[in-house]
Parts: C-alpha cells; sequence; structure tokens
C-alpha cells in the first residue's frame, strides 16, 4: 500500500492568474513486520487543475455538449514524484469559484496515480477562484531612490500587485448624496463613502430624515447579488433575473432626525464577474414605508408634573416603495478568504 497525501500549504484559495503550489507525498507505511519484499512500487502519477462547469436545464439552454464540462489547464501538468510539489498557473481568464441558481463554476486538482499491478486512482482536491483584478494602472509610489534590482523584484510578483492594486481602489472615498423622494415630495438625504468594495468590508451608509417633507415609517437595506443569463444562453426571452440575500438591515424612524446602517459583505460570496454565459452583479435593495399625511411629533410641556403616556397611531395610511443602487464587489486576500474556506486544502488516498 502507498498513501498518497496533497496539501496546499497556502491555503485553499487563489486569485485567478496565480501559481497554485501543492506539496505531494508518497509514503510505503511498512510495519516492523515487514520485509524488503513487502515495498510498493508506484508506476506512474500525474496533477492536472480542473474546472467544472453546471448549468440548469431549466434556465440555461446550451450547446449539445451538455450541461457538464471540464476546462483544463492548457499546459505540460506531468507531476514528477521526486520533486515533491505541484506547481501550475491558476488559468488568468477562467472563470471564479461560483455556486448559483442556475450555474455552478466548481475548481478541483485532480492527481492520477498508479501502484505497480495494480488499478489506476484519483485524488481530488477542491479549492476555491477568485476572479483576477485588473492591472492596468500604476499605483506603487515612485521612488527615485529605490534600485532597479528591487524594482524587477517588485515587479516580478503579480500577487502582491495586485493585492496593492485591490486595496488602492476599495480604500478611494468619495461621498455620493442622494435625495430620496416618492410622488409626494422628498423622505430624506442618503450619503454613502464609496460603492467599490471588496469581500470583508463593510458598507456604511447614512440617511438624513430632517430634511424630508414626507415622514418615513419604516426603512430596510438588503445587499443583493443578481444572477443574469447572457441573452444568447437564455431559456426563454427575456428571463427574470435571479437575486439572491446575503444581509438585510431594519429598521423604524419615525421622528428620526438621522440613522445609519452596516452591512458586512461576507468573505466566502462571489465577488462580480462575466463569462459567455452568466454575469453576477451587486446591488443594495432599499425599501421605505412612508405616511401620506403629516404625523407630528409628541411634545413635551416644560415643568409637566404628570405622567404621560405616548401610543402609536392606530391606523396609519402608508405608501411604499422601493430603489436599487449598483455597487461593486471585488476579491479579496486569498490568504483571508482560506479562514472561512469550507475547503482544507488537504486530502489522502490509498494506493
Amino acid at each position: 500500500m502507498i498513501e498518497v497525501v496533497a496539501s496546499m500549504a497556502r491555503g485553499p484559495v487563489f486569485l485567478a492568474g496565480e501559481l497554485m503550489e501543492c506539496l505531494i507525498t508518497f509514503t510505503n507505511p511498512m510495519s516492523h513486520l515487514s520485509t524488503s519484499a513487502s515495498s510498493e512500487m508506484l508506476a506512474w502519477a500525474s496533477a492536472q487543475i480542473h474546472c467544472q462547469f453546471h448549468a440548469s436545464e431549466n434556465r440555461v439552454a446550451l450547446p449539445t455538449r451538455g450541461n457538464k464540462q471540464d476546462v483544463q489547464a492548457e499546459s505540460d501538468t506531468v507531476l514528477i514524484p521526486s520533486r515533491d510539489s505541484y506547481s501550475e498557473v491558476v488559468p488568468v481568464d477562467g472563470p471564479p469559484s461560483f455556486r448559483g441558481q442556475a450555474v455552478k463554476y466548481v475548481y478541483k486538482l485532480t492527481i492520477g496515480c498508479q501502484r505497480v499491478n495494480s488499478p489506476i486512482k484519483l485524488l481530488r482536491v477542491p479549492f476555491r477562484v477568485l476572479p483576477p483584478f485588473p492591472q492596468d494602472e500604476e499605483v506603487s509610489p515612485s521612488n527615485p531612490f529605490l534600485e532597479e534590482e528591487e524594482v524587477s523584484r517588485r515587479d516580478a510578483r503579480p500577487l502582491e500587485r495586485a493585492l496593492d492594486m485591490l486595496m488602492v481602489t476599495t480604500s478611494r472615498r468619495s461621498p455620493h448624496m442622494f435625495n430620496i423622494t416618492n410622488t409626494r415630495g422628498k423622505v430624506a438625504k442618503f450619503c454613502i463613502f464609496k460603492t467599490v468594495y471588496r469581500l470583508g468590508e463593510e458598507i456604511i451608509g447614512t440617511f438624513n430624515f430632517s430634511e424630508g417633507d414626507i415622514p418615513c415609517l419604516q426603512y430596510s437595506v438588503s445587499l443583493q447579488s443578481e444572477e443574469e443569463i447572457q441573452d444568447q444562453y437564455q431559456r426563454r426571452p427575456g428571463q427574470a433575473v435571479s437575486v439572491t440575500g446575503h444581509g438585510r438591515h431594519l429598521e423604524s424612524c419615525l421622528h428620526t432626525a438621522s440613522s445609519h446602517f452596516s452591512l458586512p459583505i461576507p468573505l466566502n460570496v462571489t465577488p462580480g464577474f462575466s463569462t459567455d454565459v452568466v454575469a453576477l452583479r451587486w446591488r443594495l435593495h432599499f425599501e421605505f414605508v412612508t405616511a401620506r399625511e403629516p404625523m407630528e411629533a409628541p411634545t413635551v410641556l416644560q415643568n409637566q408634573a404628570e405622567v404621560t403616556i405616548w401610543a402609536g397611531a392606530e391606523h396609519v395610511d402608508v405608501d411604499t416603495f422601493s430603489w436599487n443602487l449598483p455597487i461593486k464587489v471585488l476579491p479579496t486576500n486569498p490568504a483571508l478568504a482560506s479562514y472561512v474556506s469550507q475547503f482544507t486544502g488537504t486530502n489522502r488516498i490509498d494506493i
């Protein structure tokens, strides 16, 4: 018997275009009673990255190839056991890991091996791929005292460069102001400090109801993703977009001058991306409940000796309306996303 163990030391999450390294060990666990005749010989071993694509037949109209396909990395994937490790660049033009309502992209490292005079066995190590971040601008500060050797070394680290750009892009703040209105008038002023975020960040927004003419009784803000099948692959023309919620803030705000909300973006969701088959976008979905008539706030008289009980109105005529604000969700550091990954990055098999 030969024990095969595969372990991704850096963790099970990678950026598309990043170099993936996996330590693969072959061990012949022999007991003290074993002899040299008990040793085993490994005939061959190979490893390859696969991206498996699944599609719902009710929502996606695919060509006759079927609804389950494998995409392989185009490179030499022969594993030389004496080197102990396997390395491969995760395809930069491939889709990210995604489990949607209509489409799924699942990544795995498949290791095939065979013991002499024994059947072939496969060891699969699932991992997660985050979409690449565009690297079309220079974000590193210009330093005239930086040696040329250090410059070339910096340029040779695409992961660090991509993460630097990601931090710069998601750190830019520029307040965006919106007037929230319905058919009866102004309800509130809304402020959000940016619209580009990375996984794990918090979305913070504020409302100013003191500038409104229409009383607002309640509001809610939901973080939602929209999964849309591209036109040429839709099962039916004008097919509805699949919406998934990832968090919600609900608050009563009658007679409130200001309010704020905070919605965290989970680390285990998929950032926005687009392929030939599907596009994933992100948005904030707002819902407001407003009164049709003015509502006077309770007043407290000075030097009032008696106890006063305030009671809410038994009946209020209301209007409801909603609003969607598109936002961008980008990836994060793969090492950070590994902490909440459902994968361990390690698997084993006996051959």
